[in-house]
């Protein structure tokens, strides 16, 4: 089982894929979104969680910026329909806080927006995430804060996006803005824009 491969980039061969070059041996690897969104420099150092899938026709390697991302798409992997390919797109559709609030609210609208999966589908999916999503992310899901908080957080993070900030420096910043403050559902957008852009600055000037 391949896991984890640290090495230099070399190539990004299809605006999907990457080759990266580990000790002379080059892999190709099918990556989500969140890691084209952190490349580094072509010849630059770079590091995925990766799931190895062998089958009789291919053998594929996927990679993913986190284990959690990684154990996402394990979990979609695991569910009847769903493929590499697919659970590789819902990934890239869809961050940790979407999923909490497609789950809690019970709403598989969400899920409909990822190529490849109509309203059977999400709703076949949604019913088996449900069953195991607590499980998965090792926490209870409040639909109070989820619905609240997640919103805020996606519109602040959409907001930083349209500022400028590539997606995956707008979710660290949100996430930064997060961390110490009080109950999820009592912060806003603004607040959590407010929060971000001043971790953007203290970044400058350090």
């Amino acid at each position: 089982m391949i896991s984890r491969l640290t090495g230099k980039l070399l190539e990004s061969a299809d605006g999907s894929s990457l080759l990266i070059d580990v000790a002379g041996v080059g892999y190709e690897v099918e990556v989500a979104a969140s890691v084209l969104a952190t490349l580094p420099q072509s010849g630059g150092e770079i590091s995925v969680h990766t799931h190895f899938v062998v089958r009789e026709d291919a053998q594929k390697l996927y990679g993913f910026v986190s284990k959690s991302e990684r154990d996402l798409f394990r979990a979609y992997i695991k569910i009847n329909g769903v493929g590499p390919k697919l659970g590789l797109a819902i990934v890239s559709s869809l961050d940790l806080d979407s999923l909490r609030l497609v789950v809690s609210t019970n709403d598989p609208s969400l899920l409909t927006k990822v190529p490849g999966i109509g309203k059977t589908p999400a709703d076949r999916i949604l019913v088996e995430l449900k069953n195991r999503f607590e499980s998965l992310v090792g926490t209870a899901v409040s639909v109070v804060e989820t619905t609240v908080g997640s919103a805020a957080a996606h519109e602040a993070e959409g907001a930083l996006v349209a500022l400028g900030y590539r997606p995956q420096e707008a979710s660290q910043a949100i996430k930064a803005a997060l961390a110490g403050t009080g109950p999820l559902n009592q912060e806003t957008a603004s607040d959590l824009i407010r929060r971000a852009l001043r971790t953007f600055d203290k970044a400058v000037s350090s």
